[in-house]
């Protein structure tokens, strides 16, 4: 199973997003404190609705904990400052990808010492960088393209029309 790391997230509705979308995919969500909200904030309900109570979720006292408590995890590190795009990365089924508070992204001391894993989503020249929940979004779901969306429904269906 993939997981989320989120490391000293600092906004309740982008976890709340993200927690959403780890559930619908059948992907844990880790937490990497210090947080900037309380698990039990409104905001964050709110985004995550009725999905929060079926979420998978992890909370850890810091980075180095997390790879104490998920040892061999293999880690993928989204930051702007990366050379390669996520697209290029050969994701496994039960890869992690990691994103940093919305405020700094991932600590560069962390980026540097696993540079080969560091990923970006292109913009273009001078933009900053795209909403948290947006990013865990767009590259978990490439992680679960290169894995055939397995176990993920692929087909749906009208509720009301037939065609």
């Amino acid at each position: 199973m993939a997981g989320i790391i989120l490391h000293e997230p600092e906004i309740p509705a982008n976890t709340g997003n993200i927690g959403r979308t780890c559930v619908a995919t059948g992907t844990s969500l880790h937490l990497i404190d210090p947080l900037g909200f309380q698990l039990t904030q409104k905001a964050l309900k709110r985004a995550g609705m009725d999905y929060w109570a079926r979420l998978e979720v992890y909370r850890y006292m810091n980075y180095e904990d997390f790879l104490e408590k998920n040892p061999g995890a293999r880690i993928w590190y989204a930051t702007t400052k990366a050379r390669r795009s996520y697209s290029e990365a050969d994701f496994r089924s039960d890869d992690f990808i990691m994103f940093g508070k919305e405020s700094a992204g991932i600590p560069e001391e962390i980026l540097v010492e696993n540079e080969e894993r560091c990923i970006r989503i292109p913009m273009l020249p001078g933009e900053r960088s795209l909403n948290l929940s947006n990013s865990a979004s767009i590259i978990l779901y490439e992680l679960l393209r290169q894995n055939d969306f397995c176990g993920l429904e692929t087909e749906g269906a009208l509720h009301r029309l037939h065609w």
